[in-house]
């Protein structure tokens, strides 16, 4: 203890590390505290870290870059936590109507989920493989990787890099934050019943998010709709390399159900949404009345939207956000999720465990903000049905949903029972989206819509060699080799995951550095490694004589 005016512990003007005085408050040294991995000027990447684990951080942080030898226009800078920088910066990184909100209550615990999209190569500024960020009261808790987009259950491959979802889990109980977080705040704890109901919302949510599926159709079109093009003939090629041998027709020929982008059907396509910030309205879309309820199996999670104009950030907004709630009986309901997306609100709702086959459940529903003084009230009625036969596979079909009379139309693509294959060289921009190096073979992404694209590396650095090496055999015969027999190796892969999947329910068993390995990363992975055979093989087998014993 000792008097003094002030002290001269604050930074001084870089790259002195003090000479500013502190006239009052409280200063905290943190002594051997080292860092690694952010090299760079502070401003950059500790900046974009901090703020991923901080993304709802109460006060702002200035801080203040004072070790030698860095250059730059700015050495000091405040940190606000990520939800601040993707709100200021969100016309100029995130695609249109985007963010979107949701409310879920999962097994009585409240969490608010927030989903962004980002234009294209515009996420890595802000995150690094995080693709579910999990916060309590504005600290992150724990992380999905991103590679749970490419999940076949969530089928967005082709978003995988562009999308975040940021949970808030702060009115969760204690205990429950207790199992469900690890304590090294980096993931999730494995074996925690909430934590795979939270996962199979999350992907329901994501899976069936409308602008998301949308924005997954644009960006597949944009990336190989030209290519497809280009290469029609392939497909009939491969149908007749199937069709010549029996096991390969039933290995591959069943189950894989791939769209075909020529073949265009028509769907309908809203008018540009704008929603308000206080609703005027928020209605039920159709009635369900205790004489026409609406029907639900036992064993089904029921679904009914409601119509609203209100903005897509509505139920998760930092200021003055709405609330909903639901309740059954007079009690709330401890297991829905509503999505919230330019107009249309969809809930989804578990029945209670007591329910029975017969029984009609009276539902009520309520919206309200800061500005009304009278909630939206919604009631309707569930009839619980028996359990529902599975209507997958080639025979299922989907009913598509409806649309305004005054709606645009746009095209969808219709079914093919064969795989598209995209040939990729170095000299084309998009190789580097899919390739890294000269000894990648082939990477595949989900079209999300019970179907494959397939790319191919026609600049594999062994392929190049066997055509220089093979003089008697034309290049392009090599090439196709590559190809097919790539492709099938592919289909192969992919059939065996799928299998797999359905024994362990879909969680990926395999990690690398903590992250879990997602399935198109294990065959980008297998493919490179055996790509330095595949040619030879395939001409030896084929040069071997048993009878004369070579």
């Amino acid at each position: 203890m000792f008097t003094a005016d002030n002290l001269p512990i604050l930074p001084g003007e870089y790259p002195a590390t003090f000479g500013k005085k502190f006239d009052y408050g409280t200063f905290i040294k943190l002594y051997e505290y080292q860092l690694t991995g952010f090299k760079t000027n502070i401003l950059f990447d500790f900046y974009n870290r901090l703020s991923m684990l901080l993304p709802g951080i109460a006060l702002p942080i200035r801080m203040v870059e004072r070790r030698a030898g860095y250059a730059g226009h700015s050495f000091e800078t405040t940190m606000s936590g990520l939800n601040v920088r993707l709100e200021e910066d969100k016309k100029e990184n995130l695609e249109s109507d985007f963010p979107s909100s949701s409310e879920m209550k999962i097994m009585g615990q409240n969490m608010k989920v927030l989903v962004y999209a980002f234009k294209k190569d515009k996420r890595e500024k802000y995150t690094k493989k995080e693709g579910v960020v999990f916060t309590v009261n504005g600290q992150a808790q724990g992380f999905l990787p991103q590679s749970f987009f490419e999940h076949k259950s969530v089928g967005m491959s082709y978003l995988a890099d562009s999308i975040l979802v940021i949970t808030d889990c702060s009115k969760f109980e204690r205990r429950v934050q207790e199992d469900l977080f690890m304590n090294s705040r980096d993931r999730l704890r494995d074996g925690v019943a909430i934590r795979y109901e939270i996962e199979e919302r999350l992907e329901d949510l994501i899976r069936n998010h409308p602008g998301l599926r949308a924005l997954r159709e644009q960006r597949r079109r944009d990336e190989i709709e030209d290519k497809l093009q280009d290469s029609k003939p392939v497909a009939e090629v491969l149908e007749h390399i199937i069709k010549k041998s029996p096991s390969l027709s039933k290995l591959f020929l069943q189950g894989l159900r791939i769209k075909n982008p020529f073949n265009l059907i028509t769907v309908k396509t809203k008018k540009q949404f704008k929603g308000k910030k206080f609703p005027s309205y928020f209605k039920i879309s159709k009635e369900y009345t205790i004489d026409d309820p609406k029907t639900c199996s036992i064993d089904r999670r029921f679904r009914v939207q409601f119509e609203t104009d209100a903005e897509n950030e509505y139920f998760n907004r930092d200021r003055e956000p709405g609330q909903f709630t639901i309740t059954l009986n007079g009690q709330m309901v401890k297991d829905f999720s509503l999505n919230l997306w330019n107009g249309l609100a969809s809930l989804n709702v578990t029945l209670p465990p007591d329910s029975k086959i017969g029984d009609t459940l009276l539902f009520c529903t309520e919206a309200t903000d800061n500005f009304r003084t009278v909630p939206f009230y919604n009631e309707f009625y569930i009839k619980i049905g028996p359990k529902a036969e599975s209507i997958g596979g080639p025979g299922g079909k989907r009913k598509e949903p409806s649309g305004d009379d005054d709606e645009k139309t746009r095209k969808k693509q219709a079914g093919l029972s064969l795989p598209n294959i995209i040939e990729l060289r170095k000299s084309e921009e998009r190789w580097a989206r899919h390739f890294k190096d000269e000894k990648d073979a082939m990477a595949v992404k989900d079209t999300g819509e019970n179907g494959y694209d397939f790319y191919i590396n026609m600049d594999n650095v062994f392929l190049l060699n066997e055509t220089k090496v093979d003089t008697k055999l034309d290049h392009r015969l090599l090439e196709a080799r590559f190809k097919y027999g790539m492709v099938l190796i592919g289909i192969s892969l992919l059939d065996y995951y799928e299998k797999a999947d359905k024994t362990r329910n879909n969680r990926e068993e395999q990690t690398t550095d903590g992250q879990p390995f997602s399935v198109y990363e294990q065959i980008y992975a297998m493919s490179k490694a055996i790509s330095p055979v595949l040619l030879p093989l395939i001409a030896s087998l084929g040069d071997l004589d048993i009878e004369n014993g070579e």
